[in-house]
């Protein structure tokens, strides 16, 4: 499967922005900087709505409303995630085309927002009553889990 996305990976590697980023020393460090800052952004709005699923926090809000009142900065951080990562790949694409780090960090990805914006989304604008605590306290330990997982795998990619 991955020798068929070769292409695709050279692609990004000859693309003027991969180059740009390539070229000029200071500009990897700097759009990587907005990376994780938007990462911290997304990752705080999920934990803050995951937290209070789990009864961890209690606040005066319906974690539907609290939801609803974060969504702007999940979706916001996480086109600003997606945009970045982009320029990034685009910089290291060869060099990522064996890493496994990076393609469980994309697969973790792409599970991670198709379940936010599925599942996650359908407990959070339920009614409570409709859906029984074990099943908020499960979707909210899958949602922080596939994040993590998703920062981790992230963080990996330099190691390994």
């Amino acid at each position: 499967m991955m020798h068929a996305l070769f292409p695709i990976f050279l692609w990004f590697s000859q693309t003027g922005v991969g180059i740009f980023v390539q070229k000029y020393v200071w500009v990897f460090p700097a759009i990587e900087a907005i990376h994780i800052v938007a990462l911290t952004v997304l990752f705080g709005a999920i934990l803050f709505v995951d937290l209070q699923m789990l009864g961890l926090v209690k606040r005066d809000t319906s974690v539907a409303k609290l939801a609803r009142d974060l969504g702007p900065w999940t979706f916001s951080s996480l086109i600003l995630i997606c945009l970045s990562g982009i320029l990034l790949f685009s910089s290291e694409a060869l060099k990522l085309y064996n890493s496994k780090p990076f393609q469980l960090k994309i697969a973790m990805l792409l599970t991670a927002i198709v379940y936010h914006f599925t599942v996650h989304r359908w407990v959070t604008n339920s009614n409570t009553g409709r859906i029984g605590p074990f099943w908020i306290r499960f979707t909210a330990i899958v949602s922080l889990s596939l994040w993590l997982g998703v920062g981790l795998a992230g963080r990996a990619i330099g190691f390994f």
